[in-house]
């Protein structure tokens, strides 16, 4: 059942950077030299030098930021860039140089930050800006968000739920004559550089992904073969196949093809803790390899 779901959720990703991107298995060669024509060469080669520098776990969350504002600026334009927020933002271009990350999105990287930024304003350009937000950890429907002065019972008033997402509360009267309302679950929806980022995240997977004209590649780096050999045979004793694991490890690329292949988030609990030793393994990080390898086999 759960493969069957990954499968799907793969399936829709296809279908939706087919629609956005004009193909099914995208490749960073392919995105960035599209994302040029809208873009630019400078913001592109600004946006791949930030991807290039991530850890190889992180690159393709953003080579799908990259998507998400590549879509975004050919809704908005380029205009999108150079316009600050009333004095409590920069203009997105200076986020894009600098490289600050800025409230409310400090948790996020560089262009994570911009995607959620343009996501948010497409989705404000097509359905105006949220009353509120919504939490939607919570399923409850009842008065998740303020009404404005001059809500009326049968009002939709637009709720932020996820950058680039919306749905609409309905205004309702309650018993006692006052005004509340219910979030209307059927009108969730995202704005397409939303859509875009998840397609690619899910489409495109792990990787490997190298960049063009990246040398040296890093996915070609050898691995230390105990602790590889260690992680595969794991995999193979816990419900992988040769064919999700492949040969023997032998370079970070082969431990990111593997993973992808693994489809760890729809196994067992346990998976997690494999996935975070290879990440470990992916990302040349030695000690957090040893810690990780030691909570598995404790």
């Amino acid at each position: 059942m759960r493969e069957a779901h990954a499968e799907d959720a793969r399936s829709e990703a296809k279908r939706l950077i087919l629609d956005l991107l004009g193909e099914e298995r995208p490749t960073a060669g392919t995105l960035l030299k599209e994302a040029q024509a809208v873009l630019g060469r400078e913001r592109t080669r600004r946006a791949a030098e930030l991807a290039r520098g991530a850890p190889l776990t992180r690159r393709s969350a953003e080579l799908a930021a990259i998507a998400a504002l590549f879509v975004g600026t050919g809704e908005l334009g380029p205009g999108w860039w150079t316009v600050s927020r009333g004095g409590a933002l920069p203009p997105p271009e200076e986020v894009l140089v600098k490289a600050a990350s800025l409230d409310p999105w400090a948790d996020l990287t560089v262009l994570e930050m911009l995607a959620a930024w343009i996501s948010d304003d497409v989705a404000d350009a097509i359905w105006g800006p949220p009353v509120g937000t919504a939490d939607l950890n919570s399923w409850q429907a009842e008065d998740r968000v303020p009404l404005p002065p001059d809500a009326r019972a049968g009002n939709r008033l637009v709720v932020a739920f996820d950058a680039g997402g919306r749905l609409d509360a309905v205004v309702v009267t309650r018993k006692d004559d006052d005004l509340g309302s219910n979030l209307d679950f059927s009108s969730l929806r995202y704005s397409r550089p939303a859509e875009a980022q998840w397609s690619w995240g899910v489409a495109a997977g792990l990787g490997p992904h190298p960049l063009p004209d990246e040398h040296p590649d890093p996915y070609t780096d050898p691995v230390d073969p105990t602790p590889s050999t260690i992680l595969r045979d794991w995999a193979l004793h816990h419900g992988a196949t040769l064919d999700h694991v492949g040969p023997p490890w032998e370079t970070r690329g082969d431990a990111t093809a593997a993973v992808e292949r693994v489809d760890w988030m729809w196994r067992s609990a346990e998976w997690f803790a494999w996935w975070r030793a290879v990440s470990a393994l992916i990302d040349a990080e030695p000690d957090q390899l040893a810690r990780r390898i030691d909570d598995m086999t404790q």
